[in-house]
């Protein structure tokens, strides 16, 4: 008798929701901000090392370039990879209400633009429009 073969093994993962490319980029920025950020002061030391230096900055300001390196090296994990992407998910909701409050002001300057010129309101809802096969 043959012995059912185990299946893949689950691993409990930290990000368990998959994200979208673009997503996937805010987080990343967010990532590199607070990267940056744990590391100002080193990053401050080398730009005012480099400022007006072109390639003499390469030797003059080594010890802050190392520094500043081994700083955002020293930060630069999976830990903070992890916190970037739970802050994410923690402001997704004022993003959404931002991306609302946006669209309410595009549409009323839109209204505002359309009774200025003269031209005819947009019907309220563009998608039953479309769902039933309305033409403008």
């Amino acid at each position: 008798m043959a012995t059912p073969k185990p299946g893949p093994v689950q691993i409990a993962s930290r990000n368990p929701i998959p994200l979208s490319s673009s997503q996937e980029t805010q987080v990343r920025e967010l990532y590199y901000k607070r990267v940056r950020g744990y590391c100002a002061d080193e990053i401050r030391d080398f730009a005012s090392c480099a400022l007006n230096r072109t390639f003499s900055a390469t030797w003059v300001c080594r010890q802050q370039r190392l520094a500043m390196n081994n700083c955002m090296i020293s930060h630069a994990s999976q830990q903070e990879q992890d916190a970037a992407r739970e802050e994410w998910f923690a402001t997704r909701d004022e993003r959404r209400k931002e991306r609302e409050v946006k669209e309410a002001k595009r549409k009323e300057q839109e209204k505002f633009h359309r009774a200025w010129w003269g031209m005819p309101p947009l019907p309220e809802d563009e998608d039953t429009s479309a769902a039933t096969g309305e033409k403008r």
